[in-house]
């Protein structure tokens, strides 16, 4: 993808915090860009949903981590509670 625009989640914006770890990696970068925009959606939530500061730090590493080791969806995560669940 060659503009500089990074996107986001289905339901999430991504959070200037977790923008900066991907831009800091570009192997991470690639990753986040060639991901779904739900997988992205439960990346974003899963560091958001962290309560305390130092929480949220770790897990943006670790989602820097994950993307560059190729996973595409947060490890040990449910998913995000945001989206509707139709059943469908």
């Amino acid at each position: 993808m060659s503009s500089g625009r990074i996107p986001g989640g289905v339901v999430h914006d991504l959070p200037p915090d977790l923008r900066a770890a991907l831009v800091a990696s570009p192997v991470a970068l690639d990753a986040w860009r060639e991901i779904t925009p739900l997988a992205r959606n439960e990346f974003i939530c899963w560091v958001e949903n962290a309560k305390q500061e130092t929480t949220r730090r770790r897990r943006i590493s670790r989602t820097r981590e994950e993307l560059e080791e190729g996973q595409r969806r947060p490890c040990c995560w449910p998913g995000c509670d945001h989206r509707a669940r139709t059943g469908r």
